[in-house]
């Protein structure tokens, strides 16, 4: 038997993650504070405040908010990566961090941190994988109620943790697997 490298967007996201999180222990959390957050607001003059509308879903604030997002992602991502093929995968990551990034740049006066919009993505984009033509899966709704309702209820509350990130990566997975989930994974 041999290992084989079966999700190669979901492994590779994974690893730079890990990655990333070693520098923020090396350097004293200075590598995810400069290049692995994505702060409020447009700087039109900095171009490294736009590309940290991507890189912020590569860091995370401790191991433990790591190994939680990485948990549902490695245990997901490769179920979607088979299904949309790992070119759709990529642009659903691109648009879910990019566009989750504009919103709250331009609405909330919060950073961004973590990968947890992207895996909300997953979750409600796996909830698409049986989808036919003319017809909503159950588990979609039931799962939308449950995560984003959850989510909804929870930014009510006052903790460090962004819903507006998990419900955006929660609209994107239900809109592109509604859109695009009776389609077979295209070629990559």
């Amino acid at each position: 038997m041999k290992i084989r490298y079966n999700a190669p967007v979901t492994l590779t996201f994974a690893l730079l993650c890990c990655a990333v999180m070693v520098t923020d222990k090396l350097t004293n959390g200075a590598t995810t504070q400069t290049f692995f957050t994505a702060y409020p607001g447009i700087k039109s003059a900095s171009p490294l405040h736009y590309i940290q509308f991507f890189t912020y879903i590569f860091g995370h604030g401790s191991i433990a908010h790591l190994s939680g997002n990485l948990s549902l992602l490695l245990l997901i991502g490769p179920i979607n990566e088979e299904k949309f093929g790992s070119g759709r995968i990529f642009e659903m990551i691109l648009v879910t961090a990019i566009l989750t990034a504009i919103l709250n740049a331009l609405f909330f006066n919060t950073g961004l941190i973590g990968a947890s919009g992207i895996v909300f993505m997953l979750i409600l984009l796996s909830s698409c994988s049986n989808i036919r033509s003319g017809e909503i899966p159950l588990t979609l709704i039931l799962v939308a109620f449950l995560y984003l309702g959850n989510e909804i209820y929870s930014s009510l509350g006052s903790d460090n943790i962004s819903q507006f990130a998990h419900l955006t990566g929660g609209v994107v997975g239900a809109l592109y697997g509604l859109l695009r989930g009776g389609g077979r994974k295209s070629t990559n």
